[in-house]
């Protein structure tokens, strides 16, 4: 990290905040997607008959949650504890978390009416993340802090399927088929995010992650006219907030360079793309994020240690890298594997 001498560490200034915006660093920053939650034992003994919902909700659940991979790992950032249909459920939509499943939606989206019928996110009901998101900045110190937030399309996806899909059939032909509907609702939930994501950076987020989860689903031209305009007015939403942009899709190889258009300074890249690879794809003026497949981390030693060399390496290719999977953190991941790989990649890129 580096400072002015005789000031405090700023995580305006910390090496996450600097790779993300292409800034020399002192070593190249990690954190995890999923590191707070079902790998760590204390999350799951915190957790402990509360709901997933009812614990987003909660400032001083969400405020130990976040920071309980901080403590552990040593990692260079914290993800704020949340889930992607939090804004949907906060604006009054009825969904539930089902173990084993995922959100489901009691009245998925079906017809233009069910799209207009969809309740708007007020911000006076967001005080509960603010106040999450303050006690995490005082908290935190010099860490810098993730805002969270999920892209229009893949919130789009569980309203009109009404819970996780494969194939998010009746999602794209909704969209062929509807396209004024479509635009409409992928405006509305590019508002509720920008909402979310606004909160979160007023409160003291150093940076933000839009996830778009399903958007590896789509052509790259029906990506490019039907969706990148929604992402990008997320980011937009953002307004002259001088935080880092981070995007995130699984299965987007061909979207990559797409992503980076939709409005992030660095864009995540998933396990099946090679780093040095979707540097090119993105091109110079944007750094990159991942991409260590999290099922290594349950293999041998030898076999993490190599694959993180290689993670690293490739990453140089980009303007900046931040070190992470590429997706979450797998359930029976054995924490001390992630303590490893935070320790080897900052041993590995000491600048």
């Amino acid at each position: 990290m580096t400072s002015v001498p005789g000031t405090a560490p700023s995580p305006a200034d910390s090496d996450l905040v600097r790779a993300a915006r292409g800034l020399p660093v002192a070593r190249t920053p990690v954190w995890f997607m999923r590191q707070a939650g079902r790998s760590l034992p204390e999350y799951r003994a915190l957790r402990a008959g509360t709901r997933m919902l009812e614990a987003c909700q909660d400032p001083d659940l969400v405020t130990e949650i976040t920071l309980q991979p901080v403590r552990r790992h040593g990692v260079d950032a914290a993800i704020l504890f949340s889930d992607i249909v939090l804004p949907l459920v906060v604006a009054g939509v009825d969904i539930e978390i089902k173990p084993g499943v995922g959100p489901v939606v009691a009245d998925p989206v079906r017809t233009v009416a069910d799209v207009d019928a969809l309740p708007d996110l007020e911000p006076e009901r967001l005080a509960f993340l603010q106040t999450a998101v303050r006690q995490l900045v005082a908290e935190l110190g010099p860490t810098p802090l993730i805002g969270f937030a999920g892209a229009p399309f893949t919130l789009a996806t569980y309203l009109i399927e009404g819970g996780p899909s494969k194939e998010h059939a009746r999602t794209k032909a909704f969209m062929y088929a509807e396209p004024a509907a479509w635009g409409r609702l992928l405006d509305r939930l590019a508002i509720s995010a920008a909402t979310f994501l606004r909160a979160q950076v007023d409160a003291g987020a150093s940076a933000v992650q839009l996830f778009d989860s399903w958007a590896g689903v789509l052509s790259a031209a029906d990506y490019g006219e039907r969706v990148l305009p929604h992402s990008r007015a997320v980011f937009d939403g953002l307004g002259d907030r001088d935080v880092p942009r981070i995007h995130f899709g699984v299965g987007t190889g061909e979207l990559l360079p797409l992503i980076g258009d939709a409005g992030a300074d660095t864009v995540g890249v998933d396990w099946r793309v090679p780093l040095d690879e979707a540097a090119r794809r993105v091109g110079p003026q944007r750094s990159l994020q991942g991409n260590l497949d999290p099922a290594v981390l349950l293999a041998d030693r030898e076999t993490v240690d190599r694959e993180v060399r290689r993670v690293v390496e490739q990453g140089r290719a980009a303007r900046g890298h931040v070190f992470n999977l590429g997706h979450g953190v797998l359930p029976d991941t054995d924490p001390g594997v992630l303590t490893h790989v935070v320790e080897l990649v900052h041993e590995l890129s000491a600048r």
